[in-house]
Order: C-alpha cells, then sequence, then structure tokens
C-alpha cells in the first residue's frame, strides 16, 4: 500500500493568495479613494509638511522648540522623541526597506499639484516618514502627555501627506506607523520614562491642607536659577497659590533672615514654610524648617532641582496641588559634622556631598556661569576638571587611598555608575557611597570602563550603601560641595543621616 502525503501547500498557498490579492485590491481601492477627493485646505500644507519632515528635519526642529519652552520635562520628551525617531529610521533602512521591495503607487490619480517635486527612489514599503512621524510622537507622549498632544496631530499630518502626495500606499504608512511605535516602546524598555518607574516608598507624614496657600510664607531667591523670560516667579506663586504670603529676596538681602522670619510667622499660623530656589536655597530652608518644626514646601526654581524631582516636583503647581491637598512625606536628612573641634555643628544636605573633582567642577561652573549661561558653563568645566584634576589622599574609614571623587548621595540612587538619576525612596536611611580611585592610570580605565558598559566591575570604581562613614587625611586646601555649594573641607569629618526628620509637602502621585 502506498503512503499518502498530504499536500500542506495546496490549498493554504492558494487561501493565502486569494488574502493578498484581496488585501492588495483593497490597499489600491484606499489610496485611489485619497487620491481622486477633495481635501479643503489641505493642497497647501501637506505636501510641504511631507517635504519639511525629509531626514527627520522637521522633527529636530519641534524638539529644539518643545526643549527650550518646556523646561526639564520638555527636554527630556524631546531628548526621548528624538531617540525613538533614530531607531525607527535605522529599523526602517536597515531592515523593512529591504524586506519588501514594493514599488511606489502610480502617479495617474494624483492631481499635479499635490505631487512632490523630488520623487523618492527608495521602495514603497514602509514609509519611514510615518514611522519617524509615529516614533517621535509616541516618544514624547511617553515622557510628556500634554506635549505629546501637542505633537499628536502634526505626526498624523506627516503621515497621512504621504498617502495624500502619493508617495506611499495606506499599508506603508500603517505599518511604518507601527514601527515608529514600536520602536518608542523598545526605547522605554531600555530607558524607563519618570512614569515607568516604581512609585517612590516614601512615608506619609501630618501636614496642614492649606487652600489657596492660605497660612503658607514663601521666600523667593531670585538669584536661583535662569532669569524669568515672561511670568516672574512671585506672579507664578500668586497665581497658583493666591492666599501664600510671598517675599522677594534680591542680591541684597540676607536669605537666611528672610527663611527665618517666614519660618516664625508659619510657626504662629500654624502653617508651612515655602521656598522658589535651587538646591542651596531649599538646602538652607531646610535646615531652618526642621529647626522651627514646620513643613517644607520646595518649589522648583534653580538650574537643576534634584531635591523638588524626587519629590515628584516638576513645577509650581505640582506643588501647589500638594500644599492644598494637605499631601506630605517624611524624609530623610544628611549631614557631615567637622571633627576638627569638638562643638562643630552638622551641616545638612539633601542630596549630595563630594570631595575630589566635583568641587573644582562646581567652582569652574559657578565662576564662568554668569559668562556663559549655567549648561555650557558645566560643560566646559567638566572637561577643563578632566583634563587638569589630580587625586587626593584621604583615610576612608581607617584605610588611606587616593581617590578622584568620593561621593555620598542622601539616600540610594537609581542610575548607571556615576551617574546618579534618581531616588525612589528619601527616607531609606542609607548613604550611598560611590568612590573613584585614584591609582596608576585610574581616569583611562574608569573611561574604558564606562564606555564599554564595564563601570560596576572596574577595579578603580566602587559603591556602597552605608549609614556612616568617617573620612580624614584631607589636606589644607581642599574643597568640599554638598547640593551645588562649596566650602573649605575639614582634616576630619563624620557622614551620618537623621532618618525621617524633615516633612515636605509632596504630590499624591508623580503627574507630568
Amino acid at each position: 500500500m502506498r503512503p499518502r502525503f498530504r499536500h500542506v501547500n495546496g490549498p493554504h498557498a492558494g487561501t493565502r493568495t486569494r488574502m493578498r490579492q484581496k488585501f492588495s485590491s483593497w490597499d489600491r481601492t484606499l489610496f485611489h479613494q485619497v487620491a481622486t477627493r477633495q481635501w479643503p485646505a489641505a493642497e497647501r500644507v501637506l505636501p510641504r509638511l511631507s517635504r519639511r519632515a525629509n531626514h527627520g528635519l522637521l522633527w529636530f526642529g519641534v524638539a529644539a522648540g518643545i526643549a527650550a519652552v518646556g523646561g526639564r520635562p520638555g527636554r527630556r520628551a524631546a531628548l526621548r522623541g528624538v531617540g525613538s525617531l533614530a531607531l525607527a529610521s535605522a529599523t526602517v533602512n536597515t531592515i523593512g526597506k529591504g524586506a519588501v521591495r514594493r514599488s511606489r503607487p502610480l502617479l495617474d490619480a494624483v492631481p499635479v499639484m499635490r505631487q512632490l517635486r523630488h520623487q523618492p527612489v527608495t521602495t514603497s514599503f514602509p514609509s519611514g516618514h510615518a514611522a519617524s512621524a509615529a516614533a517621535f510622537a509616541v516618544g514624547v507622549a511617553l515622557e510628556s502627555r500634554r506635549w505629546g498632544a501637542v505633537v499628536a496631530p502634526v505626526a498624523w499630518s506627516v503621515a497621512f501627506s504621504r498617502i495624500y502626495t502619493g508617495v506611499h500606499y495606506p499599508s506603508d504608512v500603517v505599518i511604518g506607523t507601527a514601527i515608529g511605535a514600536g520602536a518608542a516602546l523598545a526605547v522605554r524598555g531600555v530607558v524607563p520614562t519618570r512614569r515607568d518607574l516604581a512609585v517612590p516608598a516614601r512615608p506619609r507624614a501630618d501636614a496642614p491642607a492649606l487652600p489657596e496657600g492660605r497660612g503658607l510664607f514663601v521666600v523667593v531667591n531670585e538669584a536661583s536659577g535662569p532669569p524669568a523670560l515672561l511670568v516672574t516667579p512671585t506672579e507664578r506663586l500668586k497665581g497658583a497659590l493666591p492666599q501664600a504670603q510671598v517675599t522677594e529676596r534680591t542680591e541684597d538681602d540676607d536669605l537666611a533672615e528672610l527663611l527665618e522670619k517666614a519660618a516664625q510667622r508659619a510657626v504662629e499660623q500654624g502653617g508651612a514654610l515655602g521656598i522658589h530656589g535651587g538646591d542651596g536655597s531649599i538646602n538652607l530652608a531646610a535646615t531652618i524648617a526642621l529647626r522651627h518644626g514646620v513643613p517644607l514646601v520646595a518649589f522648583p526654581g534653580g538650574t537643576y532641582n534634584h531635591f523638588a524631582r524626587d519629590l515628584g516636583i516638576e513645577t509650581v503647581d505640582d506643588a501647589a496641588r500638594a500644599v492644598e491637598e494637605g499631601s506630605a512625606a517624611a524624609v530623610d536628612i544628611a549631614r557631615f559634622t567637622s571633627q576638627d573641634s569638638g562643638n562643630a555643628e552638622p551641616v545638612p544636605f539633601l542630596n549630595t556631598f563630594s570631595i575630589g573633582a566635583y568641587p573644582e567642577l562646581v567652582r569652574y561652573r559657578e565662576r564662568w556661569a554668569r559668562r556663559t549661561g549655567s549648561w555650557p558653563a558645566g560643560i566646559l568645566a567638566a572637561l577643563h576638571v578632566l583634563r587638569t584634576s589630580q587625586p587626593i589622599d584621604v583615610v576612608i574609614n581607617g584605610h588611606r587611598r587616593p581617590v578622584w571623587l568620593l561621593f555620598a548621595g542622601n539616600c540610594a540612587y537609581r542610575g548607571v555608575g556615576l551617574a546618579p538619576v534618581r531616588r525612589q525612596n528619601l527616607a531609606d536611611g542609607l548613604l550611598d557611597v560611590r568612590i573613584v580611585d585614584g591609582g596608576p592610570f585610574a581616569r583611562t580605565r574608569l573611561i574604558a570602563a564606562a564606555m564599554t558598559g564595564g563601570l560596576a566591575n572596574s577595579p578603580v570604581y566602587s559603591a556602597a550603601l552605608l549609614r556612616r562613614l568617617r573620612v580624614s587625611g584631607m589636606a589644607a586646601g581642599a574643597h568640599l560641595a554638598y547640593d551645588g555649594e562649596v566650602a573649605p573641607a575639614p582634616t576630619e569629618l563624620v557622614l551620618d543621616k537623621v532618618n525621617e526628620a524633615l516633612t515636605v509637602y509632596r504630590p499624591a502621585t508623580d503627574a507630568t
């Protein structure tokens, strides 16, 4: 008896062929409907928009605009959008275009005034413009819903313009859009957005709800951060919390004195102390709020605003919402105490402490910032320090070692190697200590390890979570930095923590 062999490809191949034919017929029909239909006001807009999107130029311009006017959230959104676009473009050009060599649509049905002056010469499937548009829009939206809503109509118009001008079939655009959205999600998988990070484990604390800011006394440090362009910090605060008492501090005023007076009034009225400024100003306000036993409101008004951001406060409105809701948390205070004399007062810091190269970087950055601006000054200072700095000899918990940098963070930071990004818990009782040794060729070895992704295993880099650290043996003239401030370093000091010492307002949820 002869065995029977079933032809598995026969009927299935016929079904697939019919499906492809049906899909192709639908694709061409829809293309023809778009080509022959009149679209009011589209003739002047869509072809230009399609040309502007060549090579991603439109999106680079949009990203620059978002970064310029959107503050730190806008810069993050713009950067994520550009990164997603780059991945989508690389995917389309290296894989997509070569996988299906589909010819471009015939232009017989497309009015001449719609057609592009220079027709693309690559294959039709998939649409690179649609992929870039979707990648940029989805990437921006993942980081900031507000900016995503602004960009989405433009991205949709660019994608549709490729059908409208006759250079792509609808399926090319649909698949390109899917590739772009997938690229944005892939980037998020590697680099999570702030919303994707776990909600920080902050213990709740009792703080009064202050409707419209009644009982809140705020000092605005006008010397902090970039100058106001349209709305002053005081106007922004009064708009968000009209009942708050706001005092402006100029360069001629003593910030500590103004904060002391504001804290005393907050005690009398059972309210809170507010500070609008950078990390150094917030550090000083936290010290005074702690001494008077009043909760603190940190309004981001500096260049970096690390502490406010780790509280989930990106804008004045975020802080205002927490004040009106009475949403607050208890956070740790880290501190360093000089051991050179027996009665030295501990100096608190909310973010970071460092010895070595970083204090030098801060000194040069502050010296050059008034001439070049904060960001250029920071880059120039980093390059200068990297080229000229030398390791210092210190004794760490009884062991002498040369170091390029000793970093201690108030609570554990998330990040890669020497780039701490964000703290998930501001009340973990720990110091995040990171040390870069200064042995032979340490700088070269460190850079090589960072570039190859092996920083965590580099012998010149070490990290630990500690509750206490003793540092001694520092030479005369050495400096330390804490929360962006630079001061002469004592010959010996101790770093430790006061757990859940300060009550601060923060939003109930991190909103962007």
